[in-house]
């Protein structure tokens, strides 16, 4: 892969920054992006870093028509001590290149991905903000840019990383939530693209998260699309049990994503001597041990939220209440280590850390 010089083009015309915790998800960004081109001839070249502003696409690019894209989601956090860290970055772009494949899209350079991710975020460092609970998300997306409606893959491409400084996902602390069970649509199947970070893997989903919102739940658990039994995922984060003093989760099956924080709790879990066991859970094997009194703890895992605990599950008019709505000590414990290794107030030392310098 031929090696380009990264152009750096400097804002002149910086923006204010937000004030501490006054900040929605995803609504704020930083004076600058990172842009890189792709050719079918000359593969990745041309990166850049520029300032944050529209781009301009053709009307018939293919991403507006048959949405070839994929995209990640990672964070910058700003330790007490002054330093930037990022959390597993190289995990975020091997998985990137996962999903790229999946989607037919070109893989990129992990190396010189994380190099350059790097070298935006020492540039907008003011950005991360410091107040605890917050920090700098990084969106790295790819879109097919091809002015072609024929179907099938496309031979130019964009890369791109926007940063955006994000409040404290748990303003008012962890606080278990209500989940509805969705038995009626699907969010994906094996074989499909459930397992890749793609575009409509998300969207085919706001029906049914509306739905479930509408009747006081706020967001749903996936079962499979071919059976309607099997858990899948939650909302749009992976899943955990506590059932009878054993870790479950949902095994990777070529339709669940494998997420970060996923693969970092299971691991995390070794460490302390619990081991977790992947595999299938169906709805009913869960209904039948909340029965029995042994569903101690659930929760969901991702990038935003690090933990998410449900305190209730509804099932076909049958409510599974989760430790009487209240954190588990597990779920807790799990949080702080986390986003304590995340910050910098815990010792790394399982090496997930990169520190921006």
């Amino acid at each position: 892969m031929t090696t380009y010089q990264l152009e750096v083009i400097e804002n002149t015309n910086k923006k204010e920054k937000p004030v501490k915790d006054q900040v929605p998800f995803g609504t704020t960004f930083t004076d600058h992006m990172y842009i890189l081109e792709y050719e079918t001839e000359k593969g990745w070249y041309d990166p850049k870093i520029v300032p944050y502003g529209p781009i301009s696409l053709d009307p018939a690019a293919m991403i507006f028509h048959y949405g070839q894209t994929v995209f990640e989601g990672m964070k910058a956090y700003h330790t007490e001590d002054g330093r930037i860290l990022l959390f597993r970055p190289e995990k975020n772009f091997e998985r990137l290149n996962l999903s790229s494949e999946r989607l037919s899209i070109p893989a990129i350079d992990e190396e010189q991905a994380l190099e350059h991710l790097t070298q935006l975020i020492k540039l907008e460092k003011d950005w991360v903000p410091k107040t605890p609970g917050t920090s700098l998300y990084i969106r790295p997306y790819i879109i097919s840019t091809d002015a072609n409606l024929a179907v099938g893959p496309s031979q130019t491409y964009k890369y791109m990383v926007i940063l955006s400084p994000v409040g404290s996902y748990f303003p008012g602390g962890l606080h278990p939530v209500v989940i509805h069970v969705e038995d009626k649509f699907t969010r994906a199947v094996k074989g499909g693209t459930g397992m890749a970070k793609t575009a409509g893997n998300y969207s085919s989903g706001y029906q049914a998260q509306a739905n479930a919102k509408k009747e006081g739940n706020a967001d749903v658990l996936w079962l499979d699309g071919v059976e309607k039994k099997y858990i899948e995922e939650v909302g749009s984060m992976n899943i955990f049990f506590k059932i009878n003093g054993e870790v479950v989760t949902p095994e990777l099956n070529g339709s669940i994503l494998k997420g970060i924080t996923r693969m970092s709790i299971i691991e995390l879990l070794g460490t302390w001597g619990i081991t977790v066991t992947e595999k299938r859970v169906s709805i009913d094997e869960l209904y039948e041990a909340y029965e029995a009194g042994q569903v101690e703890e659930v929760f969901g895992t991702g990038t935003a939220a690090v933990i998410s605990p449900v305190g209730e599950l509804n099932w076909k008019g049958k409510k599974m209440i989760v430790n009487n709505h209240e954190i588990g000590e597990l779920s807790q414990k799990l949080y702080d280590t986390i986003t304590g290794i995340q910050t910098g107030k815990i010792e790394d030392t399982l090496g997930w850390t990169v520190e921006v310098k």
